[in-house]
């Protein structure tokens, strides 16, 4: 080779030539977005990529002014990673969401949305979703008037969530519901109502994330009303869950506008879940909360819904801090359950259960059958509170933990294809 064949090549590479085409080293079918493309531009984009196609943004700041829609199957989208590629949505005036993915075998990675008025990144309907090392944030912070959801796969099979970040939604910030074959690992959530959110899904693993400074961090919901309602077999292990004191800032009308700020992780209505090796601590209301649907008060019309949580195993998590400051209506709940056992200050137990049974289930009974038990146990020196509500009747709460000492077979590992 020659000197100034060389040095040519050092000049090329030196000028970054091969950074200026996002589609570099992308095999197959690559439509490539320049930075600053037009928000037409870049969902022309999304319909000309064909199947098994990529779709390459540049890094940039693009100023998106409508909605962004993916039906095309086995595509990739991708950026230059999450702080370098930027889709702001802050000027946008059409559309429900962001981006919305109604495509099977799509993976989302390596780009931001930024201050969508709506969800952020709804996937409807799809089997086999990866959204990973993605950033959705709101960047003036919590407000309730910033969109709903960050990560949003509702109705959907085969999904994995991982090494991403969310920031800001009022509502949930990882939302996973009515779908299933989950995998939700490796993410941040920050300054959320809900950090994380498992709803009326089945086969949901959601392990080694970081939920810190929302509302809640990680819930575990059933709901009324929905299409999919009988959902079961949710593992939540190995996260670190503290510090979730974020005034809760939901829209009035939401669910998880119930939820108390300062919550570690709770569960709702739910059944089949396995909660164990997490750290919960720091939390103003409580580590973990355990209730039925009854407590929220609100009607169900749905006459098939089970609003009893059933079939729980909490254990061998580790759970610290003081819990003293409950709000809202469940707080109330809890400082009514405390009071009737001492005096203020109410400081919370770290793991508090509404303790309403299911009538149809204990029969002539005072317990469930071993397959629905609420067994807690090996939480290290974690206190325990069984409300007994509704309080003020004959049974008084008690911190009485012994007839939760039972088990539960382990949560299979979640597979994905």
């Amino acid at each position: 080779m020659s000197r100034c064949l060389a040095l040519s090549l050092i000049l090329a590479l030196s000028s970054g030539c091969s950074d200026d085409d996002p589609c570099a080293g992308v095999s197959g079918k690559c439509v490539a977005v320049s930075s600053g493309a037009s928000t037409t531009t870049i969902q022309k984009a999304m319909i000309d990529v064909t199947d098994g196609g990529t779709v390459a943004f540049a890094a940039g700041h693009y100023n998106v002014t409508g909605e962004i829609s993916l039906d095309t199957n086995h595509v990739t989208v991708k950026g230059a990673g999450k702080d370098a590629t930027v889709l702001s949505f802050a000027n946008q005036t059409d559309g429900a969401q962001g981006l919305l993915v109604t495509a099977d075998g799509v993976t989302l990675t390596d780009f931001a949305v930024e201050d969508t008025p709506g969800d952020a990144i709804k996937i409807l309907g799809a089997n086999g979703i990866s959204l990973q090392r993605l950033r959705v944030e709101w960047t003036r912070g919590a407000n309730e008037t910033n969109g709903s959801y960050g990560l949003y796969p509702v109705q959907c099979k085969n999904v994995l969530i991982e090494d991403s970040t969310v920031i800001g939604a009022s509502d949930s910030g990882v939302y996973v519901g009515q779908s299933d074959n989950i995998v939700v690992r490796g993410n941040t959530v920050n300054q959320n109502v809900a950090g994380i959110e498992i709803e009326n899904s089945s086969h949901a693993e959601v392990h080694d994330n970081t939920a810190t400074g929302n509302t809640g961090g990680i819930l575990v919901f059933n709901l009324p009303g929905l299409e999919v309602e009988t959902a079961s077999g949710t593992a939540v292990h190995d996260n670190e869950v503290f510090e979730n004191n974020e005034p809760n800032f939901a829209p009035a009308g939401n669910i998880v506008g119930l939820v108390p700020t300062g919550t570690g992780i709770a569960i709702l209505a739910a059944h089949g879940v396995e909660i164990f090796h997490n750290h919960i601590h720091d939390h103003k209301t409580v580590n973990i909360g355990v209730i039925s649907y009854v407590p929220t008060m609100i009607a169900i019309t749905d006459p098939t819904y089970d609003e009893f949580p059933t079939a729980l195993h909490i254990h061998d998590n580790t759970l610290a801090g003081t819990s003293d400051m409950p709000t809202g209506e469940l707080g109330a709940l809890l400082i009514t359950a405390i009071a009737e056992l001492h005096p203020a200050p109410y400081i919370v137990p770290d793991l508090v259960w509404d303790g309403v049974l299911d009538p149809a289930r204990i029969g002539t009974g005072t317990d469930y059958a071993e397959a629905d038990k609420i067994c807690i146990h090996d939480n290290g020196d974690a206190d325990f509170l069984n409300m007994h509500y509704p309080t003020g009747d004959a049974v008084l709460p008690t911190p009485d933990l012994a007839p939760h000492a039972c088990m539960h077979p382990a949560m299979p590992t979640v597979v994905l294809p």
